[in-house]
């Protein structure tokens, strides 16, 4: 039997600028959070909408992903700006009777169960396009966007596949594939070669008149 090989695709990258507009145009402070964590924390989309209050950890700043991919759990990093952002919208949320103590940290309409990755992923697509994005983003494409600017900020590799929850190295190792942040720090060999620009070459000769 012949097995053919599936072409592996890069994942399409915002830059930060283009992140940091995106998560500005969320269409409301909940989902505004949820993004946030997508790629303040590397959280596949399913990682997200199952966090839980309790997952929350200020005083270690981790956040706890409860049976993640393989089914394992593991502990996210939490910067300052995303735990303001998620305290913003607990005391929202709460406020609201949507945000209960112990319950789901991104609530659906019913707040006995989450958020759908199917409704974040077009609070993603609405706040692309109120941003005027024209590339093909998903929820998952904030945690692309986190891995690839890490690896751009000269974080270790093996660092962000911890971060990331992969179990092999190979699998992060696709980010250096679209960092171009590194792409442009690399110096080409050809620029080795010498401290100057080629020499333009030298004009042609006007051609002699005949002797009169």
């Amino acid at each position: 039997m012949t097995h053919v090989a599936v072409p592996r695709k890069l994942p399409v990258i915002l830059s930060p600028e283009e992140v940091g507009r995106l998560i500005a145009a969320a269409p409301n402070l909940k989902h505004q959070a949820a993004m946030s964590v997508a790629y303040g924390a590397g959280l596949r989309v399913s990682e997200v909408v199952s966090l839980k209050v309790g997952d929350i950890d200020g005083e270690r700043m981790t956040l706890r992903v409860e049976q993640g991919k393989g089914r394992k759990d593991r502990y996210a990093m939490l910067s300052p700006v995303l735990l303001e952002r998620l305290r913003a919208w607990w005391r929202l949320g709460h406020a609201q009777g949507k945000v209960r103590h112990g319950g789901w940290l991104f609530p659906g309409l019913d707040p006995t169960d989450h958020v759908s990755a199917r409704q974040l992923n077009r609070a993603v697509h609405l706040a692309a396009a109120t941003a005027g994005i024209d590339k093909r983003i998903t929820p998952h494409g904030l945690r692309h966007a986190f891995a690839t600017h890490l690896l751009e900020q000269k974080v270790d590799i093996r660092v962000i596949q911890v971060l990331l929850g992969h179990k092999r190295l190979d699998t992060t190792s696709l980010y250096a594939a679209v960092a171009t942040d590194l792409l442009r720090r690399v110096i080409s060999p050809l620029d080795q070669t010498s401290d100057r620009p080629a020499a333009e070459p030298a004009p042609m000769p006007a051609p002699e008149r005949p002797a009169q």
